[in-house]
């Protein structure tokens, strides 16, 4: 098994649970360096996707997941890594426990142009349901859309 680092709309349980159903989650915890960004607005069916962007200022919270050998592969095709629209990245995540190498998926295209109302929803939803800190949620309901 390998740890992946869920972020965005992919913190939602319920739906890793459908994309991955024999990946338990394992913790939370953030990714220091890094910030939650958009990007490859003409790839998205409603504006631009979520991805993240090294930047020592931030952070992003994460959840990790455990992905069995046959959930990989059906995560890899669900988010188009076939088709070069995100590569995967190793990172370290940090949690209660210590430090973690997890892999994340970064969107293959430049930072840019807008998210659309209810993809940004989605994904403060899946914050919260996921622990995140009430700021964190808070300053994702507020970015522009």
């Amino acid at each position: 098994m390998s740890l992946y680092a869920a972020y965005a709309g992919n913190l939602d349980a319920r739906l890793m649970n459908r994309r991955a159903p024999h990946s338990p989650l394992r913790a939370t915890g953030w990714l220091n360096g890094w910030r939650l960004t958009f990007g490859g607005e003409q790839l998205g069916w409603e504006g631009a996707l979520a991805t993240i962007v090294e930047d020592p200022l931030s952070q992003v919270f994460v959840a990790l997941y455990d992905i069995a050998p046959m959930d990989e592969e059906s995560l890899d095709r669900w988010v188009g890594l076939d088709l070069d629209v995100y590569r995967r990245l190793q990172v370290r995540v940090h949690t209660l426990d210590g430090e973690e190498p997890a892999w994340v998926y970064v969107l293959n295209g430049y930072e840019g142009g807008l998210p659309s109302a209810r993809y940004l929803g989605e994904i403060a939803d899946a914050a919260e349901s996921a622990g995140a800190p009430h700021d964190y949620v808070m300053e994702l309901r507020k970015r522009p859309c």
